[in-house]
């Protein structure tokens, strides 16, 4: 074989690399539906590539967590901790709230499901958890169960206390023995969360396949026909995440208070944006997001390592603004007015149940048939609404992960865990690493 024809197939895949690969998804993304539409259910035979993609991403949760948390403690005293996490969770409390609110009043605007004819569905009931089993439930039996099971919060719980008992035997023993084997663990916890980006990446590069085929596959089995006839609560929910994300996150969260461009802090989120679009799991973008702060945001790995895990199963503002928007909608349907008294009880119910719900497709249906209970409205909607629940639930998705990196962002800035003077942030973006940019996620921005 010639030098030429082998260095043919090096040339073509530099090239493909030194494509942003955000686009390339945006590419993959667009292609899947059409793919999908086109072809029909025989594109279903292309899920378990989708499937892939996806297991790939859970498989690297519990280990970032774990990570990413260990090293973020490292670098907290107790004291900078209960700073660090009292902020991000003040802040997730709030935009919680503000977004339950924006999705009552748009719905109030628009007033959807007036002219909608309610065909029925099945749905299974779900009670609300009370305030006890959402405290009791963060504090884990066996932490080994707990990341094995997948249990974000109690994981988060040990790791947080462990890694801060690390620390603090580290600040205060003078054994040297001791001293050195809590540096050589941190290090080892930094060699790891290292190797973890580098596998997170390789994932995004197959990702390109996984969402093409994760696309093809939803559109071909799903079509759009649910899509064209809950038209209106779609577009409710749509302008209810946009004026969330344009006002809080964007405007008083970016300008307001980085004192940055909103499209700079676009720039560093697109990633776990169209990520969370995609594949529908805040839990399942984790990973991306964990990176974006890192390497695009500059956010400090002690406050982003506590608050994106912890905001990828608290911080629920997308799933708020869907609740509030669908019960008005359910109301709608089968003729019943909801008073003041009411609308108060889908905004305590929204931000309760928000801490408690999973991060992961589907979860929505769930948190509708609590809310529905809690008003006594039918809840034979919920098989009604889920037809369209994928769009809702890639919509909703794409808000939580979002506020997840605005509410870092911010805490960074109040804490000094921040670099505003490099990343997206710069006026001149830092050089892509890898050969041809294709390594990092920002890479040829």
């Amino acid at each position: 074989m010639s030098t030429t024809s082998e260095s043919l197939p090096r040339r073509t895949w530099r090239r493909y690399r030194s494509i942003p690969i955000i686009y390339r998804i945006a590419v993959a993304f667009v292609l899947g539906t059409a793919v999908g539409g086109l072809v029909g259910e025989r594109a279903g035979v292309l899920e378990p590539l989708g499937d892939l993609f996806l297991r790939l991403l859970e498989m690297l949760i519990v280990p970032l967590i774990v990570f990413t948390l260990l090293g973020g403690m490292r670098k907290l005293t107790p004291s900078r901790l209960g700073k660090v996490g009292g902020l991000t969770v003040a802040l997730y409390a709030v935009t919680t709230t503000i977004a339950a609110a924006i999705g009552l009043a748009v719905a109030n605007l628009f007033d959807p499901g007036t002219a909608v004819e309610f065909v029925g569905g099945e749905a299974q009931e779900a009670e609300p958890p009370t305030v006890a089993e959402v405290v009791l439930g963060i504090v884990p039996e066996n932490p080994l169960a707990a990341m094995v099971d997948g249990d974000i919060l109690s994981t988060i719980f040990f790791v947080v206390v462990f890694g801060l008992a690390l620390s603090m035997v580290r600040e205060a023993t003078t054994d040297e023995t001791v001293a050195d084997a809590i540096d050589g663990f941190f290090a080892f916890v930094d060699a790891g969360t290292e190797a973890l980006f580098k596998i997170v990446w390789g994932v995004m590069e197959y990702g390109v396949i996984g969402v093409f085929a994760l696309m093809a596959a939803s559109i071909g089995t799903e079509g759009l026909g649910a899509i064209v006839q809950l038209g209106a609560l779609v577009a409710v929910i749509a302008v209810g995440i946009v004026i969330h994300m344009s006002v809080t996150y964007l405007g008083v969260m970016t300008v307001g208070i980085l004192g940055e461009s909103p499209l700079s802090f676009l720039a560093g989120a697109k990633d776990a944006m169209v990520t969370a679009f995609t594949i529908r799991s805040s839990s399942g973008t984790l990973p991306v997001t964990i990176a974006d702060a890192d390497e695009n945001l500059r956010i400090d790995e002690s406050v982003y390592g506590f608050g994106l895990p912890l905001g990828a199963t608290i911080n629920m503002d997308g799933a708020a603004i869907r609740q509030a928007v669908t019960a008005v909608f359910a109301a709608n349907l089968v003729g019943v007015t909801l008073g003041l008294g009411e609308q108060v009880l889908v905004l305590a119910t929204v931000i309760l149940i928000s801490i408690g719900t999973a991060g992961v497709p589907g979860a929505g249906l769930i948190m509708l048939s609590v809310i529905l209970t809690a008003l006594g409205l039918p809840l034979e909607i919920v098989g009604f609404v889920a037809g369209v629940d994928p769009i809702l639930g890639r919509i909703a998705t794409t808000n939580n992960v979002t506020g997840d990196l605005a509410v870092a962002s911010v805490v960074g800035k109040w804490t000094d865990g921040i670099d505003l003077s490099s990343g997206v942030w710069a006026d001149v973006p830092d050089e892509p690493a890898g050969e041809g940019g294709g390594e990092g996620v920002a890479a040829g921005d």
